[in-house]
């Protein structure tokens, strides 16, 4: 994914730098004639073009709901299909962490901001702006992607404090009906984690999900590399892979002894998942969708500045609709970019294998089957 950069001072025969710290697409890995396509196609339609350009409904372009529904159902092991009122658009993953937290949590009452690390830092400043500076707490990684049993010894601690300082209701958050006050937010990367790239088994997820619904926690999880996955044998066919193999923590929640939205509960679940296209069309487009609950998702779509301004990102999602709708997107990825970033994978590993391994270093999960 990195980009070519030149070296500051280097012979004119050395070989050019990558630089690993950017998580930018290389240029030639944009779908630059995919969105010229797509944007002339919606352009020339005055019934998509008109309403587009105006402010856009709260939950978003609703064709691309409906295409992100349906494609989702294909992709993911769901118990029942997906449907549109579970999702509403975003302005990507990072815009809709803030969102998420302006809508669901109060600087006060939610105890902690619990981090599974090591962890996408840039995370943590919108944790900061949403006042949670001081309240953010890393939780260690196992060979299964979290240990469980630490957290849940951390939070019986938060709590305990919390009943002893009296700390019982929001103090700057107002009751509303679109939304509810988590007592705690639980974030991580469970599939390819960055920066470890662990990816969180079965029984992990159920585990947390288990954990949140007895604490009040809601988890936000960045599933944001889901669809750039390939199997691990060197000489695997980067095609092979039609689905994902397992269930996102949303659809754990979803259906878990008796699912989000059994009997006895609020309605809004305790996950919420964060999609993007940025690692699959373009971060430039700044477009991308969370799915959760239907109270969950409307709780979204009721953040200030959608309320004010209409949903983000809605003239870009028409264009992505289109490539959804057409089939073009999901060709991309997978005649385009699983083959690039698999290319790229087996030659980091084999350099790895060769210069590292013999040094003592040591791979995550090294044992299994899907790599992304």
């Amino acid at each position: 994914m990195a980009q070519w950069l030149p070296p500051a001072a280097a012979s004119e025969d050395a070989k050019p730098l990558i630089n690993l710290l950017r998580g930018w697409p290389n240029y030639n890995l944009l779908p630059v004639a995919l969105l010229k396509e797509a944007t002339a196609a919606t352009l020339a339609d005055t019934k998509i073009t008109y309403p587009a350009l105006e402010y856009g409904p709260d939950w978003g372009y609703q064709p691309l709901r409906e295409s992100i529904a349906n494609w989702t159902t294909a992709y993911y092991p769901l118990e029942e299909p997906n449907s549109s009122d579970r999702i509403a658009i975003t302005g990507g993953a990072s815009q809709n962490l803030a969102c998420m937290l302006q809508v669901f949590t109060d600087p006060v009452y939610t105890r902690n901001i619990w981090c599974i690390a090591p962890a996408y830092f840039l995370a943590f400043r919108i944790f900061d702006d949403s006042g949670f500076s001081g309240k953010l707490r890393a939780v260690p990684e196992d060979d299964e992607g979290i240990d469980i049993e630490w957290l849940r010894q951390e939070i019986e601690k938060s709590e305990k404090k919390a009943q002893e300082e009296g700390n019982n209701k929001p103090i700057f958050k107002s009751p509303r009906p679109w939304s509810k006050i988590y007592r705690h937010v639980i974030y991580g990367v469970p599939t390819f984690s960055n920066p470890s790239s662990k990816t969180m088994t079965l029984l992990r997820r159920q585990q947390l999900v288990r954990l949140a619904r007895e604490y009040d926690a809601l988890i936000i999880t960045d599933d944001v590399y889901d669809f750039l996955q390939w199997p691990s044998e060197r000489t695997a066919d980067t095609k092979s892979l039609k689905a994902a193999t397992q269930p996102r923590i949303v659809d754990v929640d979803r259906f878990l002894d008796g699912g989000a939205e059994r009997e006895g509960s609020d309605g809004f679940g305790n996950a919420a998942s964060n999609g993007s296209f940025s690692k699959i069309c373009g971060p430039g487009l700044r477009t991308g969708w969370v799915e959760s609950t239907v109270k969950f998702a409307h709780g979204v779509s009721q953040t200030g500045s959608s309320r004010s301004g209409g949903a983000p990102s809605h003239f870009t999602s028409t264009h992505i609709s289109h490539l959804l709708e057409t089939g073009q997107l999901q060709s991309y990825i997978t005649d385009t970019l699983r083959p690039a970033y698999a290319s790229r994978y087996r030659r980091m590993m084999a350099a790895i294998e060769k210069h590292l391994l013999p040094l003592g270093v040591r791979l995550p999960q090294s044992d299994r089957d899907i790599v992304g």
